[in-house]
């Protein structure tokens, strides 16, 4: 590996950061599972293969790490549905944080009624700096399948837009 992982960590942590802020709506949880992946990456970067780019390598990592902090959670909630439970879940859910203004408001609910996949497309676009090839790699998609979604979203709010100015 050219780079070690503290350049690695250096050039990648806030994309990773926002990838999995995107996810939880949460930024403790977002900076602890950032922490965890670039762990998890340091303990295992014999296995990067180049195959794609460190940062998808690291936001799959992340990824994985949000799926499985979802079923710890899961378990939690079935487990005991305390007020702490509550707590954690309003929290993981908690966009009002995130989003500042009305316009924003309106754009995430929108981005809410859309598919998995897609939300997840658009959310790593606005917010990271990763290219629609590493998107679509990160979502085991083609690139054109992610510039094509990406623009036919666009054009979906453009015409909302007009008809609410009219």
């Amino acid at each position: 590996m050219e780079q070690n992982i503290e350049e690695i960590y250096q050039a990648h942590s806030k994309t990773v950061y926002r990838y999995l802020f995107c996810l939880c709506h949460n930024e403790s949880l977002a900076e602890e599972l950032t922490q965890e992946t670039f762990y998890l990456a340091t303990k295992n970067i014999n296995q990067f293969r180049n195959e794609c780019k460190i940062q998808v390598w690291l936001c799959q990592i992340a990824k994985n790490l949000w799926f499985k902090e979802l079923k710890r959670i899961k378990k939690l909630t079935v487990v005991s549905m305390d007020t702490e439970i509550g707590e954690i879940k309003s929290d993981l859910n908690l966009e009002d944080e995130f989003i500042e203004s009305e316009e924003r408001a309106e754009l995430y609910k929108q981005l809410k009624n859309l598919d998995g996949r897609t939300r997840e497309l658009i959310y790593l676009r606005l917010t990271t700096e990763l290219t629609f090839k590493d998107v679509a790699q990160l979502l085991g998609k083609s690139e054109t399948w992610a510039r094509v979604t990406f623009y036919r979203w666009k054009e979906k709010l453009r015409e909302m837009n007009r008809k609410e100015e009219q």
